[in-house]
């Protein structure tokens, strides 16, 4: 069974936009809110939780708007991205998560976002 893909939003009104960026494009911004650690490795980024490594390459960069990664081994059409959505009406900023889980498994990757 293959995996099923979720998208969640978050808004976050107390945030800037340049600190989110950094946030979610930057190994040290990374890993202070998505993992116990996150640094380059060649091409790789290695997530780190508790002593288990994770290694994931990045798909793309768009300065200032999304950053898509793929974890290693995983099917070449599942991802996990982040995009900034800045409402022009309200200035509302916006993560938007797109992942990737088993059938089973989504709502504890809610969870795990949440």
């Amino acid at each position: 069974m293959g995996k099923v893909k979720f998208v969640m939003e978050f808004v976050l009104n107390s945030c800037s936009h340049s600190v989110l960026w950094k946030a979610i494009s930057t190994p040290s911004g990374l890993g202070d809110w998505f993992a116990d650690d996150v640094r380059l490795k060649g091409e790789k980024w290695v997530f780190v939780w508790d002593k288990t490594e994770q290694e994931a390459v990045r798909l793309s960069c768009r300065e200032k708007q999304l950053v898509k990664f793929r974890w290693v081994g995983d099917a070449t059409d599942c991802y996990f991205e982040l995009r900034i959505h800045e409402d022009a009406l309200t200035g509302n900023i916006t993560l938007i998560v797109t992942d990737f889980a088993d059938a089973d498994d989504v709502e504890d990757a809610k969870l795990l976002w949440e």
